[in-house]
């Protein structure tokens, strides 16, 4: 019996032992085909890859390891200034690729058959390159995003395309593909763009959904969403022996014609004493209406001046009824504001309600000398005079920085507590992201995206770093985060929390809130990380994780996104407003798992914020990343 037991050890030892060897000779050859790939293709000097495979995972310019570290499934090298060929053996060796971008290079020539038939690869992106030839016939069954827009391909588009079920994505305008379009059968296929090529035959049924912009530039092409295609062709005139009047339609006409005559003075005469009946009513019930407003007004005796039809009334009704007579010009203005107005001048402002958030109801005041400012009346303060305004002190000091929402004044008595913002004319990024959604909307793009959620972070970071490590946002989301007109961001309601009478028990219903915050003191600068990261992830995905009036669909977002890219990334995450537009497909891959590490469900586990706004600008400077590293080694060589 022992001797069986070690017989079976030394097999399992043996077996273990070849499979680390299979991993780092899986790695070497990794590292083998990136390195005959570099030696091949002439670069730009910041590709810094080295014959040291310890590396290849960690500072490797472009290069994506898996969690294990085992085998390369990404590599990023877009406008890398690549040219010249791709060699037959290199990039097709990396059978664990996943993700391959060479966009924005000089490459030429036939793209090697045997790098679109990876078996691992999900997403290719080889655009504004100058490729010629045919596109491969051999390609990958796991496809989701496939970009080889401008370049010079020639040739039909293979039949292979046709039994690809998880593309998503199929960018093939302005290129030399000419033929007939395969009549294509991909159930996952959302964007598609053939135009600008030289395609010929009739628009199959299963893609003619899809937009004429996807097919425009192909004169030879016909059928919807295109011309019609001509399918009678014409006929020889015909002989006088032959030729007989057709009358029937004639007749038919006419009849028309007199079914008019006969009937049209009495449709007309119908409408319009219809329409001047259901005008008149109209008149009467909003002159009801507004009288009725009139004198419940007068009888209230709150209003200064007239309630307006519009929806605008006085402030002095909406918040002046705690004002204190004693006190009415003891608005406190912070240093730095340019503002001349007083109290009394507040109180008489037209104004018209912006949204009602945690803390309170914000107010558009428009003063009588023009100035535009958001007046927020808070509700359940429950701190006294002195510790508002110490609170209100600190608040103020971050106003500085140019991604934190300004706290111009504020006014404190009894009964009511103001505060007094700068108007921001762009809305908030909920506005942005989830307002008006349809036809005629114009999405925000992904360069927008990158640059608001860029400046939230680092506003975010300031205020940790200038309130010290206990101080705390506590209420990050999409409408906190107000936009300027150039679209720049600055995160609102800051150092409000311990303000307020928030409940003991926090409500699970606030989808940014962090798994550990269960009441008020448990908030910490990890869990302002965790709610950026929803924050990221609502971005990224279009998705609200907070139920609002009118956005009923309501998601766990950091649930619903680890669930779908559990093994491998797919395009079921990203919104699909964002695929229609010019987007970076590795940036959004980056993005995502960013926000995947700020949503670590321990706060050890996730990053400062401070880190977090490194990690987003090396996304679209990703020279930093190498500057950075190179400060890091050199300051552990310092003595």
């Amino acid at each position: 019996m022992k001797l069986l037991f070690s017989i079976v050890a030394l097999v399992l030892l043996g077996s273990t032992l070849s499979l680390c060897g299979l991993i780092v000779a899986d790695l070497k050859s990794d590292q083998q085909a990136l390195l005959e790939f570099a030696s091949s293709v002439p670069h730009a000097p910041r590709l810094n890859w080295k014959n040291d495979s310890s590396t290849i995972c960690i500072s490797w310019v472009g290069v994506t390891c898996n969690s294990n570290g085992t085998r390369v499934i990404g590599l990023h090298l877009p406008g890398m200034g690549l040219t010249g060929t791709i060699p037959e053996n290199g990039i097709g060796k990396l059978d664990a690729l996943r993700v391959l971008s060479l966009h924005s290079n000089g490459l030429n020539g036939k793209l090697p058959s045997n790098i679109l038939s990876i078996p691992s690869l999900q997403f290719l992106y080889l655009q504004h390159n100058s490729f010629s030839g045919p596109i491969p016939s051999l390609v990958s069954r796991k496809l989701f995003a496939l970009d080889i827009s401008f370049n010079s391909f020639s040739g039909s588009i293979p039949p292979a395309f046709q039994n690809l079920r998880r593309l998503t994505w199929l960018y093939l305008q302005n290129n030399s593909i000419s033929g007939a379009i395969p009549d294509f059968n991909l159930p996952s296929l959302k964007f598609l763009n053939l135009s600008y090529n030289n395609l010929n035959g009739s628009i199959p049924n299963s893609i003619k959904t899809f937009p004429y912009s996807s097919f425009v530039g192909n004169s030879l092409l016909c059928g919807p969403p295109l011309n019609h295609c001509s399918t009678i062709s014409p006929s020889p005139s015909p002989s006088t022996d032959d030729y007989q009047p057709i009358t029937p339609p004639t007749t038919q006409n006419q009849k028309g014609t007199n079914h008019k005559k006969s009937f049209g003075l009495a449709t007309i005469l119908a409408l319009v004493i219809g329409v001047f009946a259901f005008l008149s009513l109209l008149v009467v019930v909003i002159c009801v209406f507004c009288l009725k407003r009139k004198k419940n007004s007068k009888s209230s005796g709150i209003l200064k001046g007239k309630a307006s039809c519009a929806g605008k009334t006085e402030v002095s009704k909406s918040f002046g009824s705690g004002v204190q007579g004693a006190e009415k010009n003891k608005l406190f203005f912070f240093e730095g504001s340019s503002y001349s107005f007083d109290l009394e001048d507040l109180l008489k402002a037209s104004a018209e309600v912006l949204g009602k958030g945690s803390y309170g109801t914000a107010y558009k005041a428009v003063l009588e000398e023009g100035t535009t400012v958001v007046v927020k009346r808070l509700k359940e303060v429950v701190v006294g005079k002195k510790e508002f305004e110490q609170q209100l002190e600190i608040v103020g000091r971050f106003g500085s920085h140019p991604n934190v929402m300004p706290l111009r004044a504020y006014y404190y008595s009894k009964d009511e507590k103001l505060l007094v913002y700068n108007y921001m004319p762009g809305g908030s990024l909920f506005f942005l992201l989830h307002g008006n959604r349809g036809a005629g909307r114009t999405p925000l793009d992904w360069d927008s995206r990158v640059k608001i959620l860029l400046g939230a972070a680092k506003g975010i970071a300031f205020i940790h770093s200038e309130g010290g490590p206990k101080f705390t946002h506590g209420d990050i989301k999409s409408n906190n985060v107000l936009i300027t007109q150039e679209l720049d961001s600055c995160i609102s309601d800051v150092g409000l929390p311990p303000l307020m009478n928030a409940p003991a028990t926090m409500s699970r219903a606030n989808g940014y809130r962090a798994p550990e915050v269960t009441d008020t003191r448990k908030i910490t600068q990890k869990s302002d990380v965790y709610s950026f990261g929803v924050l990221l992830l609502e971005m990224l995905t279009g998705k609200t994780p907070l139920r609002y009036p009118g956005y009923e669909d309501v998601v766990d977002l950091p649930r619903w996104v680890r669930s779908v890219v559990r093994e491998e990334w797919t395009a079921e995450v990203f919104d699909e407003e964002l695929l229609r537009g010019q987007y970076v497909e590795e940036e959004m891959v980056q993005m995502l798992q960013i926000a995947l590490a700020c949503v670590a469900k321990g706060p050890e586990n996730r990053p400062r914020m401070d880190e977090v706004v490194r990690m987003l600008e090396e996304i679209k400077h990703p020279e930093l990343k190498n500057r950075i590293s190179c400060e890091s080694e050199s300051n552990v060589h310092t003595p």
